[in-house]
């Protein structure tokens, strides 16, 4: 090992112990103070780190990942390789796929915010590649002396050809969301994939996507995170349980190595941008599930990984008396997202994320947090949400945001921003409870149907604000939402505490799995009513990955910890439930030919009829969960081609219900949906629809809904 000091204000080398080990000799000079991380630069490469509150940084090099010893310690002189509050230096005599890491010392003083530890070398925050270092010294223990994998920053080539791929820029109300986890999608041994569990893997499922009518990807976090960082045990093994989902993010810059065939140094990078290459070759968009409200270093006693070994004072919202962590996250800690520089921080990562890695958009977890000051207060007009709304670079990308957070924030038809559409949550709850048919819901799945104006309309949205979902990863998959009255989670290790405790669920007569065909007949039933209802209100509806076949997680509503068959997708599934799976692609087909269903404005009364089953207005006071509607193309909006108009009965009781149907525009009624019959008689090809056989009156089954289109 080499230290490369400065003297004077002088470059020095010591280039003689370098050449006695064999390697050649690295130079270190003054470098940039931007941009930010590690850039290659003429013919070295260039380091960049901010740190306000360090005495001392030095620069660690490997010469490849896997290296036990640096063989150079470049040591930064406070004055000549620092400019404001950037350290910096130029590194020449280094390649790519060498690895680094920073050593950073200055105060531990907690009561003050710094938590500088001398002794530990941290993460460049802005490396692009964050691999493990397999063969590392055997010092990597951790306290109960079990060995860890070593993390360092890999200097990886970035070149890649994108053959002239571009983005696909659907528009919001073109748009069908599916929202999956790139290793559990293709894990299990039923996927049939060539690179199960990987970045490659999702490749492989790019015709089913097409097929199916999906237009965009969004997968659970893809940074790299620690799989390992979990107080969860299994209840039965006593052994440590996986960090599964990701949500608490190591390094924000680079794609999580294990979702790569690590096929060669920087695998995690070419990996991805092929992945993105192949999607928009096939007009589907990528969306990335961010997490800038917290990181992987947890409460004061979670580990050290990037942040807290640089400034901890500035990068996370801390108790002004005691240091100790703010929590609005549920995960130990909170960042400091409106503090100058880690809006900066946020900014460029999300850059780099377009810029560099193609990507179309982002959907913000707890983006609540990103509107709370350093004191933790929600305030009117962040400034980060409004440069991440105005940045140029990220002008026409898709923001989505979680609008709620830990520490009791809930702005889900307020949060601020034009540009920003949400996760309905309303829409979810809504959808669930008139299924379930709880009193009086009516009313309020008709404002869901048309576009949610109750919580848009006010602040100048419009429906295409409202992502519209029953499921997500977060809770019950929408098998286990119609077979599970109560969660499962007791293999999570917390005995049956965790997850969400209000499902607005039902099983229907038996908890879990059940051979009773009556009971699975009304299950089917009900998933098939509910994902219509989504695929047929306005607003951007979204499907989880595996509900068009019903997978389930055995009831339990908080898998971020199972990374086993309970989470994974199991594709014989689609085998079983292949004509649910024919029904959802028809049903999204059906969506994409109605304009009157897609259109990102709310309903006129030219467009949109509400009736009785009596055939009259409705009475919105009215318990029982029994109403239609007619809809029809808005005759007033250029260009909109003339075609079908819709009804649409919906019938949440027990009991089958007779509605009179009210008089067709164009020529006839013909049956579209109906729910309650068995496939290939629930949904029918659009323009091979049946006609009805009595025009006056539609006998409904319980728990059904039936759409007529007009021809």
């Amino acid at each position: 090992m080499t230290e490369n000091k400065l003297r004077d204000g002088h470059d020095t080398e010591n280039t003689s112990d370098i050449a006695a080990n064999g390697f050649m000799p690295l130079h270190i000079s003054r470098g940039y103070p931007l941009p930010l991380g590690m850039h290659r630069h003429h013919d070295g490469f260039n380091f960049a780190l901010f740190s306000r509150h360090a005495e001392a940084v030095k620069i660690l090099i490997f010469e490849h990942i896997a290296a036990a010893e640096p063989i150079f310690v470049a040591e930064l002189d406070p004055i000549y390789h620092r400019t404001g509050d950037i350290w910096h230096a130029l590194i020449r005599g280094m390649d790519w796929n060498y690895a680094y890491l920073l050593h950073v010392s200055g105060p531990y003083a907690p009561a003050k915010g710094h938590r500088f530890d001398a002794t530990r070398p941290v993460l460049d925050p802005y490396a692009h590649a964050i691999s493990t270092a397999s063969a590392a010294s055997p010092t990597t223990l951790n306290a109960a002396g079990e060995t860890v994998d070593q993390l360092r920053c890999l200097i990886a080539e970035q070149t890649f050809d994108w053959q002239e791929t571009t983005r696909p820029k659907r528009p919001w109300n073109q748009t069908v969301i599916y929202e999956t986890h790139v290793r559990g999608l293709t894990i299990h041994p039923s996927s049939a994939a060539i690179h199960p569990g990987t970045f490659l893997g999702i490749v492989e499922k790019i015709g089913y996507f097409s097929d199916l009518g999906i237009t965009a990807l969004e997968l659970m976090p893809v940074h790299s995170f620690d799989a390992s960082i979990t107080t969860a045990r299994d209840p039965i093994t006593g052994k440590p349980l996986t960090n599964y989902w990701g949500y608490d993010t190591v390094g924000f810059f680079s794609p999580h190595e294990a979702y790569s065939t690590r096929g060669h140094n920087g695998a995690q990078i070419a990996e991805f941008k092929a992945m993105v290459r192949a999607l928009h070759r096939a007009g589907i968009e990528l969306i990335l599930d961010v997490v800038f409200t917290h990181t992987a270093e947890g409460d004061e006693n979670g580990p050290m990984f990037n942040f807290r070994g640089l400034d901890n004072a500035v990068y996370y919202i801390l108790d002004p008396d005691s240091g100790i962590y703010r929590d609005f996250s549920g995960c130990g800690n909170t960042l400091n997202c409106n503090h100058p520089i880690v809006r900066d921080f946020i900014i460029d990562c999300l850059r780099y994320w377009v810029a560099d890695m193609h990507v179309d958009g982002f959907r913000f977890d707890l983006a609540s947090i990103l509107g709370r000051d350093e004191n933790g207060l929600l305030i009117s007009n962040a400034p980060l949400l409004e440069r991440i709304a105005e940045d140029p670079i990220l002008r026409d990308i898709k923001l989505i945001a979680e609008a709620w957070d830990m520490g009791g924030a809930y702005q889900v038809g307020s949060f601020p921003g034009l540009r920003w559409a949400e996760w309905n949550g309303r829409f979810r709850d809504d959808i669930r409870r008139f299924w379930r048919n709880d009193p009086g819901m009516a009313a309020l799945l008709a404002t869901r149907i048309c576009g949610s104006a109750d919580l848009y309309q006010r602040s100048g949205k419009e429906p295409v604000n409202s992502i519209n979902f029953i499921t997500c990863h977060d809770g019950f998959t929408l098998q286990d939402l119609v077979s599970y009255s109560e969660q499962h989670n007791e293999a999570n290790g917390h005995q049956n505490q965790d997850g969400p405790a209000e499902n607005y669920s039902s099983n229907y007569g038996t908890e879990g799995h059940t051979d009773d065909a009556h009971i699975d007949f009304i299950r089917l039933r009900q998933i098939k009513n509910m994902l219509t209802t989504l695929l047929l209100s306005r607003g951007v509806p979204m499907i989880l990955g595996g509900d068009e076949f019903r997978r389930t997680q055995c009831g339990n509503n908080n898998a971020y910890c199972q990374d086993n068959e309970i989470s994974w997708v199991d594709w014989r599934l689609l085998v079983t439930h292949q004509g649910l799976y024919r029904f959802v692609r028809f049903l999204i087909a059906l969506r994409n030919h109605h304009p009157a269903l897609t259109a990102d404005s709310f309903y006129t009364n030219q467009e949109i009829d509400w009736f009785s089953p009596a055939g009259s207005s409705p009475d919105w006071n009215n318990p029982n969960n029994l109403l239609g509607c007619t809809i029809r193309p808005n005759p007033f909006i250029a260009g909109q081609p003339q075609v079908s108009a819709l009804a649409i009965f919906f019938n949440a009781t027990e009991d089958t219900v007779v509605f009179r149907i009210p008089e067709a525009p164009n020529s006839q009624w013909r049956i579209a949906i109906d729910t309650s019959a068995n496939s290939p008689y629930d949904i029918f090809p659009i323009g091979e629809e049946p006609p009805i056989r009595d025009g006056t009156f539609l006998y409904v089954q319980d728990r059904t809904l039936v759409v007529l289109v007009s021809r």
